[in-house]
């Protein structure tokens, strides 16, 4: 295609993905039952594991944060979000993958203690005892509100969303940390996001002429197009082919696939080099 210049595709080492945490990762809340579970607001940062040793990405890179930074972590994991208020992902994203990136106001908040014994609460309570004699670290824990019903966390959401953030998370309070998809760990958003790998540019036509005009993009739900949501410098620099992208949608078509999907960003677990 004429005038598209593709940005080159990461190719991440063995190593390297060996070396990536197991995290507990959340599925999409479909009206189950969640009375006595925990309910807490749904972070656009980055997510990061800190290991008692070094804080990683989810795909294990190190991220290299200023001197002093992790001087006051704790001497065991915490799996967390790298997040400083709502409505800043990028600014996040593009300091915390640098090495000369600008942390200021970057914390790291806590939504888990993976290797802690007890519920959830307990868990957290371990960290909150830290903090306490360690108040400069820069850590913050998660609040965590008991859901009285599904409503309560519909009201909460709606809480949420009017103030400028994203979705709740729903944890199962009395089970242990484990890596993988889990049913006792659910997002809850008016609207869903998902990811595929990037599997082809259709060209634009009218003002898009010479430029991306569509992605076509393919994941479990099949294979499908996303023209909504790319930026003018997305369309002259797009996402390569293989590369993994994050859209949002609204529910699904008869056939399956995402109704009115929308690009948001491509997904980037390697911190860039300096």
């Amino acid at each position: 295609m004429k005038n598209i210049i593709l940005s080159c595709a990461l190719f991440f080492t063995p190593a390297a993905l060996a070396a990536a945490p197991d995290l507990l990762l959340a599925k999409e809340y479909r009206a189950q039952n969640i009375s006595g579970w925990a309910m807490s607001e749904k972070l656009d940062g980055v997510r990061a594991y800190w290991t008692g040793k070094q804080l990683v990405s989810r795909q294990g890179y190190p991220f290299t944060p200023p001197a002093g930074y992790l001087d006051h972590f704790p001497p065991y994991p915490l799996d967390g979000e790298l997040f400083s208020r709502r409505g800043q992902f990028e600014q996040i994203s593009a300091a915390v993958r640098t090495a000369s990136g600008n942390w200021q106001n970057i914390k790291l908040y806590v939504f888990d203690l993976p290797q802690a014994s007890g519920n959830l609460y307990q868990r957290l309570a371990v960290l909150e005892k830290w903090l306490h004699r360690h108040p400069q670290a820069p850590i913050k824990i998660i609040k965590q509100t008991p859901a009285e019903d599904n409503a309560h966390a519909q009201a909460f959401l709606k809480q949420i969303e009017a103030g400028g953030g994203e979705g709740v998370m729903l944890r199962h309070p009395e089970m242990p940390y484990r890596g993988g998809r889990s049913d006792y760990l659910l997002k809850l958003k008016s609207l869903h996001d998902a990811e595929c790998t990037v599997t082809r540019h259709y060209e634009g036509k009218g003002k898009y002429s010479g430029k991306l005009g569509a992605l076509g993009c393919k994941n479990q739900h099949g294979e499908f197009k996303i023209g909504s949501g790319l930026k003018d410098s997305d369309r002259a620099n797009p996402p390569a082919i293989g590369s993994t992208i994050t859209y949002r949608h609204r529910g699904f078509t008869q056939k399956g696939t995402p109704r009115f999907a929308t690009f948001m960003r491509v997904r980037n677990d390697r911190p860039h080099k300096p």
